[in-house]
């Protein structure tokens, strides 16, 4: 397992730093924000189809570049340092990994394509974004005709009222645990599938809520094998959360790269208020809390690109869990420290709309709820070095 950046890593990351600072300035974050759609779709267009950013973890046979997840994580990591809207991590953090896990060769023949060519953009419908558990999925699958019938609603779907293809977590009716879960690919434009744009702390990261009203399927969208649909999802999750953690440890690095601008900047008692000692030692606590959820989440990063493959051995699959788990506490917690003392040390001004830190303290505080809060996962960590099922 290589722990230290290759040379294509790095350039593909230099190339991320040139595109974003052209793109990403705070001018243009708070103007796609504020937008109908809430990001760039002309942005879009270019990072799908000059960067190819799309296209990196999907393998050749399908369009892609064959290359990993551990990439995916990189562009994650640039992408939370300016927090430009976008639709990369709804679609390659939740939608793709589901899609490459599964073993329906006819849908991953149909979307991967047009997903590395930029033409479809995806997101994950899960009903609970905080807690993983089986038994709060109330979306039901019943069997009709050839195929299923789904009602019911998925609330805070990331990106949900603008992507173009969903993946459903559905319970057949009678079912009890995590057996008669099945999981879906459904096209945004199919009949009786509702979207509802929501409100949201963070205003750099769209939800919706997504009703399903009499929705019927085909045996041919089911991305699940009969049993496997928990476990499908499960792990999709996992790779949700090793994302996410790269996304919060790039928002972390600029909330303190920005406040150690402002700092030297910034005279108190004719010296620089960052040459007191105060300051300093407050500074060394978030760069260590900065380092440490780098270290986290490109583990778990390397973890994941080792496990992107549905024939990835046994023993390193099961690792996936625990390292997901640790980067996403490190970086929650890392995050939300650096985003608080960002406010805190940029003094009367932190709060006012015409600084950024108060942008990066509400995606702190958003990302550290999504896919579970750091008690959740020490809860699960517990579980797995205890020897209980998680």
């Amino acid at each position: 397992m290589q722990l230290a950046l290759t040379d294509e890593q790095r350039m593909i990351q230099q190339s991320a730093e040139r595109f974003l600072a052209q793109v990403a300035s705070s001018a243009a974050v708070r103007s796609a924000m504020a937008s109908e759609r809430g990001h760039d779709p002309q942005t879009w267009a270019r990072i799908a189809r000059e960067l190819y950013w799309p296209a990196l973890a999907i393998p050749e046979r399908y369009g892609g570049l064959g290359l990993g997840f551990a990439e995916v994580c990189l562009l994650q990591e640039q992408l939370g340092r300016c927090l430009l809207p976008s639709a990369f991590y709804a679609t390659c953090c939740l939608a793709l990994p589901a899609l490459l896990l599964s073993r329906n060769e006819a849908l991953k023949s149909r979307w991967l394509p047009l997903i590395a060519a930029g033409e479809v953009t995806a997101s994950l419908s899960y009903t609970n974004t905080q807690r993983w558990d089986d038994s709060s999925i109330v979306v039901y699958a019943t069997p009709h005709k050839d195929g299923y019938q789904l009602c019911g609603q998925y609330l805070n779907v990331i990106d949900g009222a603008d992507c173009d293809l969903l993946i459903v977590a559905a319970r057949t009716p009678g079912s009890v645990g995590e057996a008669g879960i099945r999981l879906f690919a459904l096209p945004a434009d199919t009949p009786g599938l509702i979207r509802q744009a929501l409100p949201t702390l963070d205003q750099t990261r769209r939800l919706a809520n997504i009703t399903l009203d009499n929705v019927v399927l085909s045996d041919d969208q089911l991305l699940s094998e009969p049993g496997q649909g928990w476990a499908l999802l499960r792990q999709t999750l996992q790779f949700a959360c090793v994302g996410l953690a790269a996304e919060q440890t790039g928002g972390a690095q600029q909330s303190l790269d920005m406040t150690l601008a402002y700092i030297t900047g910034r005279q108190q008692f004719g010296r620089s208020i960052a040459s007191f000692q105060a300051i300093k030692h407050r500074c060394a606590d978030l760069m260590l809390a900065v380092e440490c959820a780098r270290s986290a989440s490109y583990y778990a990063a390397c973890i994941a690109d080792a496990c992107l493959n549905i024939d990835a051995d046994p023993h390193v699959r099961g690792q996936l869990a625990e390292a997901a788990a640790t980067a996403k506490i490190h970086a929650s917690e890392g995050f939300f420290q650096c985003a608080s003392e960002s406010i805190q040390l940029h003094g009367g001004v932190g709060f006012t709309w015409e600084y950024d830190p108060h942008l990066y303290f509400k995606r702190a505080r958003a990302s550290e709820q999504l896919w579970g809060a750091p008690a959740f996962h020490r809860e699960q960590l517990a579980r797995q070095i205890f020897g209980e099922q998680a």
